[in-house]
C-alpha cells in the first residue's frame, strides 16, 4: 500500500478498490467504520461506475431464516454470473464494539469464493437497524465491481426503516405465525418493504400469515429457504421489482 508521511494514500487506495482489490476493499471499509479522514478522502475519489449495483435490503425478526435465505440468495446470483456483496449488519459486542461475525460465519460456505465479499458491520449503538457506514460500504462494494449487494439488518420495527435509504428493494421476512407481530410491522417496516417472504411455508398457519401480508403488499413469495423452494421466485420478484422501478423513473 503506498503510504505518503506514514499515512495511508487515499488516491491509491480508490485505485485499487476500483480495480477490484480484495484486500483494499477491506481496508477502506474498516478506515469508514473508524471514521479515519483517509478513508473519507478515499471515498470521495471513487469514481460512479458506468452501472449502478442492484442493492437489497434483507430484514426480518430474529430466527426469521434471513442469513439462511441470504446464503440461497448468493449461490442463486453466482450462478447467474453475477459478483455478490454481503453487508451484514451485527448487533455490537458489549465489550469491544464490534460485530458479533454471527453472519459471516453462517456464511462462510462462500468465504473461498472470490466472487463473494463478506462483510459483518457493527450498529455500535446506531439505531434504525444499520451500522453507520453502511451507506458507504455500499458505495465502496459498488465501486469494486459488485453488481449485486445484500444488506441484513438487524431486527424489524418501525426505527429499521433506515434500509430504504440504502436499498432499491426491501425484502421483509417473516414466519408463520407472527399474527400481532404483522400487523405490528404494517405500522413501521411493510410501509418500506417491497416484497414479503413467509419463509418455513412448510409451517403449519403459513396460509394465514400470507393472506395478512397481501392485504399491504402486491409481491408475497413463500420459502423454504434451507432446501432452497421459491428462491428462484424470489429473485424474479426483485428483479421484476427493479424493472418496474427503472421504468417509473425511481432508481
Amino acid at each position: 500500500m503506498t503510504k505518503r508521511h506514514g499515512q495511508e494514500d487515499p488516491a491509491s487506495l480508490a485505485n485499487r478498490v476500483e480495480a477490484g482489490d480484495v484486500r483494499a476493499v477491506s481496508r477502506l471499509i474498516t478506515l469508514l467504520e473508524n471514521r479515519e479522514p483517509a478513508g473519507i478522502t478515499a471515498l470521495k475519489k471513487l469514481r460512479s461506475p458506468s452501472r449502478r449495483s442492484v442493492v437489497i435490503g434483507i430484514t426480518g425478526y430474529p430466527g426469521a431464516g434471513k442469513s439462511t435465505l441470504i446464503d440461497q440468495l448468493v449461490r442463486a446470483y453466482r450462478r447467474q454470473g453475477h459478483k455478490v456483496g454481503i453487508v451484514a449488519v451485527d448487533t455490537s459486542s458489549p465489550l469491544t464494539g464490534g460485530a458479533i461475525l454471527g453472519d459471516r460465519i453462517r456464511m462462510q460456505d462462500h468465504s473461498s469464493d472470490a466472487g463473494v465479499f463478506i462483510r459483518s458491520m457493527a450498529t455500535r449503538g446506531q439505531h434504525g437497524g444499520l451500522a453507520r457506514s453502511t451507506v458507504e460500504t455500499v458505495q465502496a462494494l459498488e465501486a469494486a465491481g459488485y453488481d449485486i449487494i445484500l444488506v441484513e439488518t438487524i431486527g424489524v420495527g418501525q426505527a429499521e426503516v433506515d434500509i430504504a435509504r440504502v436499498a432499491q428493494t426491501v425484502v421483509v421476512v417473516v414466519v408463520p405465525g407472527l399474527g400481532d407481530e404483522v400487523q405490528a410491522m404494517k405500522a413501521g417496516l411493510l410501509e418500506v418493504a417491497h416484497i414479503a417472504v413467509v419463509n418455513k411455508a412448510d409451517h403449519p398457519g403459513a396460509d394465514a400469515t400470507t393472506r395478512d401480508l397481501q392485504e399491504c403488499l402486491p409481491r408475497v413469495i413463500r420459502t423454504v429457504a434451507v432446501k432452497g423452494e421459491g428462491v428462484e421466485e424470489l429473485v424474479e420478484a426483485i428483479a421484476e421489482h427493479r424493472r418496474s422501478a427503472d421504468l417509473a423513473g425511481k432508481v
